[in-house]
């Protein structure tokens, strides 16, 4: 294929539509184009958001199992992991279109404010993680009595 006649993904993504042609540094010896997406990880969409009392993660993961997604939790942040799995193989040269990502993913997030990790829920409703992080108030005074000796 001649570098003029290029479509715009090829020259996006610096590979050709020929997975002859496929020969990136990242690609270890003969190992197909196929290949080296499916051991590639994904970055899962999420949207983040506030109330007063607590920021809450969204995203949609439709085909993902409970028990195929991994959370982690700091006071300032949010690891969500996990793995979609397509059940049915279908060959590279099958497809017409693809834009749906199957395989491992993940998504990390810094929080801007402290949050309590004990009180964290997570749940899963028509394909969309919610996750509710509760903010820990620190502004929240606390009143000591003095006492008399």
């Amino acid at each position: 294929m001649d570098k003029d006649t290029k479509n715009f993904f090829e020259k996006l993504a610096g590979i050709s539509a020929n997975e002859e042609e496929f020969k990136p540094e990242i690609a270890k010896s003969g190992e197909s184009l196929s290949e080296i997406f499916d051991e590639a990880e994904g970055e899962l969409a999420i949207d983040v958001y506030q109330t007063p009392s607590a920021f809450i993660v969204e995203s949609t993961i439709a085909g993902v199992k409970p028990e195929d997604i991994d959370i982690s939790l700091t006071p300032e942040s949010i690891t969500i992991k996990g793995s979609r799995v397509k059940e049915e193989r279908i060959k590279t040269e099958d497809y017409i279109h693809q834009e749906c990502f199957w395989g491992k993913f993940s998504r990390s997030v810094i929080l801007p404010q402290e949050i309590d990790t004990d009180r964290t829920q997570a749940s899963i409703k028509n394909g969309v993680l919610k996750i509710t992080l509760p903010k820990v108030n620190k502004a929240k005074s606390k009143k000591i009595k003095v006492r008399f000796e």
